[in-house]
């Protein structure tokens, strides 16, 4: 399974950095107070100061993430000019962005002009030195064998004795050489104990969670066995001059990489997309506490004798598999059951072939209670999956969550499992049950291809034209 030790360093990046700019503008303004000597006339207090730049610092950030101030090259590239560069241009940009939000709201940051220019000057200072001391931590970890990714690189080409050996001299890369699938003429002396005959032998005997390929031979297959392990995949260009038409180019020591990304929705994509669910599902919970706890009391009343909620297990991310929370709907002797083991259990084994060919839907389905249809009718039974979202078992948008039994089905399973799956998605506002299932999955395959911002936000305020003319999960 792959590791998520880029998403874990750009959060330590993203933190840090929100504490230094807070503290260069707090001692800022202690400078001007308690140091300065020169006269000043403002009233302005050092917590009411500070609060209000905390308000602010997510603009800020949102600068730093805009200079590219969180790719992993920068992260870890042990060139620092192209990052003391951004780092200048992003003191500068910030504290002009505060500047202006001081004149518009008369919020006075700034109450003397002077503080702007310490401010700016400690920005660069404190970011700085605390990216030098999460690099430093970051290069320990990796010395320590923590959050380190297994390569494997497979290729008959020169570049693999590149990479072989830079990865096995150099710890704090952070990657662990797992193996080498290559003839023995590209593969260092010192390293004949981690060749392999053949890629799947070395997928069998060593735990892997990127793979680099030096040539063109059977790039398809290669690639396909990375996606359905949830590995990292990286082609390495013959020439250094080959752009990135295709993926994101990389430096692994001086060799490029480039990495195909099987969705955009990693790295920063995916750490925004995670700050956005948090924040919805805090706010979205609060809002329905009122109305989930109306639906318990109407299904305690129905059925006292039995949960109001039920789990189901399903998969997510990387073929993990959650607890489903959801409002029980079912009658209790169905529950966690499949549809043929219920149908047959009332004694009604046709309707198996009528309900799968309808695409796992049946108009006036036995097994649902008439609360459990009303529930379903508005989407309300859905309402507890809120906390699922706040976990982070799921996201609000996202490919339908699979059951286990479904894997079988999905010739792209491994592609939509390279994603959390959603609350809702671009299936369930296409149509829902309305459209096949072959549309269905390639619909949810087209959103981890080509996952964007504004696809998100085009299937939100879909979704919610959805459940307001009552075309919810039926």
């Amino acid at each position: 399974m792959r590791k998520k030790s880029d998403f874990v360093l750009r959060l330590c990046l993203i933190i840090g950095d929100a504490v230094a700019l807070m503290l260069s503008f707090a001692a800022a303004y202690a400078i001007r107070v308690h140091v300065d000597p020169r006269p000043y006339m403002f009233q302005s207090q050092l917590a009411d100061f500070v609060q209000t730049v905390v308000w602010v610092v997510p603009m800020m950030l949102i600068i730093i993430a805009s200079l590219g101030l969180y790719r992993k090259a920068i992260v870890i590239n042990k060139s620092r000019l192209p990052e003391r560069g951004r780092l200048v241009m992003a003191a500068i940009l910030s504290v002009a962005a505060l500047i202006v939000y001081d004149f518009f709201t008369g919020e006075e940051i700034f109450p003397v002009r002077v503080m702007a220019i310490t401010a700016m000057v400690l920005s660069f200072v404190f970011l700085l030195l605390e990216r030098i001391a999460v690099r430093f931590v970051i290069r320990m970890i990796f010395r320590n064998d923590y959050a380190v990714r297994r390569a494997l690189i497979v290729g008959n080409a020169k570049n693999t004795e590149y990479l072989a050996d830079y990865i096995a001299s150099t710890p704090e890369s952070g990657y662990r050489l797992a193996g080498v699938v290559a003839g023995r003429k590209y593969v260092p002396k010192d390293l004949k104990a981690h060749q392999y005959s053949s890629l799947k032998d070395a997928l069998r005997k060593t735990k892997v969670d990127v793979i680099f390929q030096t040539d063109e031979k059977s790039t398809e297959y290669v690639y396909k066995q990375a996606v359905n392990r949830h590995m990292l995949y990286y082609f390495v260009p013959s020439e250094t001059a080959l752009s990135s038409h295709f993926g994101e180019m990389e430096l692994i020591g001086n060799t490029p990489a480039v990495l195909v990304m099987t969705t955009p929705l990693a790295g920063m994509n995916a750490a925004i997309k995670r700050a956005f669910d948090i924040v919805f599902a805090l706010v979205a919970i609060a809002v329905a506490a009122i109305p989930m706890l109306i639906v318990w009391i109407v299904l305690k009343l129905s059925d006292v004798r039995h949960s109001a909620f039920y789990t189901d297990e399903r998969l997510t991310q990387y073929n993990r598999r959650f607890k489903c929370y959801k409002f029980r709907t079912m009658k209790p002797e169905y529950s966690g059951m499949t549809a043929e083991e219920a149908f047959i259990k009332m004694g009604k084994p046709q309707l198996i072939k009528k309900y799968r060919k309808a695409g796992d839907y049946m108009k006036n389905d036995p097994r649902i209670t008439k609360v459990g249809g009303f529930l379903r009718k508005t989407s309300l039974d859905e309402l507890p999956q809120l906390f699922n979202i706040l976990k982070g078992d799921i996201s609000l948008i996202g490919p339908r969550a699979l059951l286990p039994g479904e894997l079988r089905d999905y010739g792209d399973r491994s592609l939509i499992l390279t994603v959390r799956s959603g609350l809702t998605g671009f299936a369930q506002v296409s149509g829902r049950r309305d459209i096949p299932f072959e549309e269905r999955r390639a619909l949810d395959t087209y959103y981890v291809r080509n996952w964007s911002l504004m696809l998100d936000l085009s299937i939100f305020f879909k979704t919610i034209v959805v459940v307001l003319r009552g075309e919810g999960a039926k």
